[in-house]
Order: structure tokens, then C-alpha cells, then sequence
């Protein structure tokens, strides 16, 4: 063996030039993409014997030999990476080196569900499902927060990962993102606020997300379910009703949905649902507990995302008139 690695060595020394050559050569890959894991802790020959294995067509005796005289193989990242075709000696101590690993992304939409959450990872390109068969406790015990609701309690946002990571792993960092937003939004909140902790401020950012059609009216809307939580007036947001439905809504909300009464129906309840309804953005965060100095009390859609605010009851009959029924 020492025999070998010297004559190994000599030829990445470049003897008559052949060893650069193959340092350039790009790896006949028997297919156009490789897949290779690096595990922490692994010696340049364990990951040139892992190079092999993942389907690289090299001597792994030679590659350990360039991995020892490029003086880098201590360097190497764990990780989990991708080869192509045009990848060579050369580029992939480079790419071990840098830890340039192959990710993916998942995005997680503002207004989501957590049933939603739970779809879009499931479709997730090369993202482990471990909570497939988990119940939602299941979930958030296994993610340290046993006995907490899931819905509402993740960022939205788009999330990178390595092929092969879990699920689970993704929502940790949702998870994480969501409480330092909403701490963040929380230590800036009004001092005149109704809502009495960061939890109501999570739930009443849920109905603002999806009851705003404009952005520019979200701090508007934020303040109408402000002043009606401040006088005892019940919230009557459609958004809640439809969640506390599940899988009965079809589409259309009737007057018998709107007096059937459910823990999320606030319609026949005072003050806010027992949860969030959906994951907010930042901006509804924001608003939740930031809402614009008003004394609305209602507000009705003009059919073009944008919504009209009125302070009085007859105020807000004259818009509905003149935005729902053409009057």
C-alpha cells in the first residue's frame, strides 16, 4: 500500500503532466446526477471509499492520495452533496471543501394552514417525511412544545435544505423563525392594545392575513377587530367561521354556518378564537399589534382587493349597498 499511495502521489504530482490531466478529467458518472453523503467525523479515505460507493467511477486510492496532497482533506464539510457530469477530481475537493451541499427549498405561503404546512413538505423534493405518520400533538411534542396547537405557530417563508433532511427539521426552523417574529412584533406593540399576550397577538395577525385583500389596508382592519375586542363587540370574521368548518365548507358560507356555533365561529362567540386560523406574515404581525388609529367598526370589500371602513353601522349598510349590491 505505501508503494501504491507513492506512485499515487507521484502521478498527482502531474509526472509528465498525465496527473493534472486526470485532476481535470470529469467523473464518467453513470448517471446524470450522483448523490454523495459525507458523514461527520469521516478520514479522507473513508470519503473517498464514499465517493466510490455513491457510484463515482474512480479508484478511491488515488482520490485519497489527491485528498492528502492537496493538504485539504481535513478540511472536507459533512454534508450531503451533488455530482454531474462535469464534475472532476478538482472541482469536488473544492466543493467538499466549501461545504457547497445540494439544497432544496420549500416555501411556506402567508395565510397557509398547517394542514397546508403538512401538504407542501410532503411534496418536498428529497425531504425526508418523518412526520408523515405523526399526529399533530405528535408533532409538537416532538418538536419541544407538547400540548401547543400547531396552526399559526410557523414562519412563512422559503426554507433550504439538504437532500435527505427531515421534515421535522424544517418545521424547527419554522417554528423557531415565528417566535422570534412574534416576540419581535410583541415588545413593539401599542400601549392602548386589547390583546393581553403574545399568543392573542398570534391569533388576531392570523385573521388579519386573511381577511386582507390590500396590503395597505392591513393596519385598518388590524384596528376595526381592535376596537371591537375593546368594547365586547363579537369579531364576525368569516375567515375564522370557514376554519372552524374543516372539511364541511364547500365553498360558500351560508346564514346557518355563520349561527352554527363552533369554538372558531365568531359570530356566536365574543372575543377572539381559541387559535390561530393560519400562519401570518410579518406585516400582519405587525399590524396585530401596531393597528391604525381608528374608530372604525366595520369594513366591507370594494371588488378590487381594497376594503371600505365605516364607524357606524349605517355607515358601513350604505357601503355594503354601494360595493356588494351595486345600490
Amino acid at each position: 500500500m505505501r508503494l501504491f499511495f507513492s506512485v499515487a502521489l507521484a502521478l498527482i504530482l502531474g509526472a509528465a503532466g498525465a496527473g493534472y490531466l486526470w485532476l481535470d478529467q470529469p467523473f464518467a458518472l453513470p448517471a446524470p446526477s450522483v448523490d454523495l453523503s459525507i458523514e461527520p467525523g469521516a478520514s479522507g479515505r473513508d470519503i473517498a471509499s464514499a465517493v466510490q460507493d455513491a457510484g463515482v467511477p474512480v479508484n478511491s486510492d488515488l482520490l485519497y492520495a489527491w485528498f492528502r496532497f492537496s493538504g485539504q482533506s481535513k478540511k472536507i464539510k459533512a454534508g450531503s452533496y451533488e455530482l454531474d457530469r462535469h464534475s472532476t477530481p478538482r472541482s469536488l475537493l473544492q466543493k467538499l471543501v466549501r461545504g457547497e451541499e445540494a439544497l432544496r427549498s420549500v416555501t411556506l405561503v402567508e395565510g397557509w394552514t398547517f394542514r397546508q404546512v403538512r401538504e407542501a413538505l410532503g411534496k418536498a423534493e428529497q425531504l425526508k417525511p418523518e412526520s408523515r405518520a405523526l399526529s399533530t400533538d405528535d408533532i409538537m411534542s416532538r418538536l419541544g412544545k407538547p400540548g401547543t396547537p400547531p396552526e399559526g405557530h410557523f414562519f412563512p417563508d422559503t426554507y433550504t435544505y439538504s437532500k435527505g433532511s427531515s421534515d421535522l427539521a424544517v418545521l424547527r426552523r419554522a417554528m423557531h423563525a415565528m417566535d422570534k417574529r412574534l416576540a419581535a412584533a410583541w415588545a413593539l406593540r401599542d400601549a392602548g392594545t386589547p390583546l393581553k399576550s403574545p399568543e392573542d397577538a398570534l391569533v388576531l395577525a392570523s385573521i388579519v392575513e386573511k381577511e386582507t385583500g390590500s396590503p395597505q389596508d392591513r393596519a385598518n382592519i388590524a384596528a376595526v377587530f381592535s376596537n371591537r375586542l375593546r368594547i365586547g363587540m363579537r369579531l364576525q370574521t368569516d375567515p375564522s367561521v370557514i376554519y372552524g368548518m374543516g372539511a364541511m365548507f364547500d365553498g360558500n358560507l351560508r346564514k346557518r354556518d355563520l349561527q352554527t356555533d363552533t369554538p372558531w365561529n365568531t359570530y356566536t362567540r365574543v372575543g377572539l378564537p381559541p387559535t390561530p386560523i393560519a400562519m401570518p406574515g410579518k406585516a400582519s404581525l405587525l399590524a396585530a399589534v401596531q393597528p391604525a388609529t381608528s374608530k372604525a367598526l366595520y369594513f366591507v370589500a370594494r371588488g378590487d382587493g381594497s376594503s371600505q371602513f365605516s364607524n357606524s353601522l349605517d355607515e358601513h349598510n350604505r357601503a355594503v349597498n354601494k360595493y356588494q349590491r351595486g345600490q
